[in-house]
């Protein structure tokens, strides 16, 4: 039975924010439930090696090719070739870094937790750089 108060959505996109390297726009927003985005990452830039608490993301490239890297398990960092029409999931806890080799853009549905990023390049003798620095437990807004 179809209910008569449920509606369709049909949001405009909205600009996150301009990042050094890119780009992120909110496509969906499905409270308490899931979100979508489209995430533009310039060639030779990458996001920070990071993982997150809660949120869990997983996503499809629509262009380009980039570089996924992440923790293996044992505290090695792995390097995967990603092309147009590729998936990958993030549950939470691993550590991931996206890297564009061209200009990238991938579509990224995740859980709705914003501000859930803890940065490790320095456990991995890394550095840093520029970016997003990490949040704390109380700074993770599930909407």
């Amino acid at each position: 039975m179809v209910s008569e108060n449920k509606k369709p959505n049909f949001p405009m996109p909205e600009k996150i924010g301009e990042r050094i390297w890119g780009s992120e726009e909110l496509l969906m927003l499905v409270s308490k439930k899931f979100t979508m985005k489209k995430i533009f990452i310039k060639s030779g830039f990458k996001g920070g090696l990071q993982y997150h608490r809660r949120k869990e993301e997983c996503g499809v490239v629509i262009e380009g090719e980039l570089i996924i890297r992440y923790d293996d398990g044992a505290g090695q960092l792995i390097e995967k070739i990603c092309r147009k029409g590729d998936v990958f999931h993030f549950p939470a806890g691993v550590v991931h870094q996206e890297e564009a080799i061209t200009d990238v853009t991938i579509i990224e549905a995740s859980t709705p937790h914003f501000n859930d990023r803890v940065r490790v390049e320095k456990e991995y003798g890394i550095d840093e750089g520029l970016g997003l620095k990490t949040t704390s437990l109380n700074e993770i807004e599930e909407r």
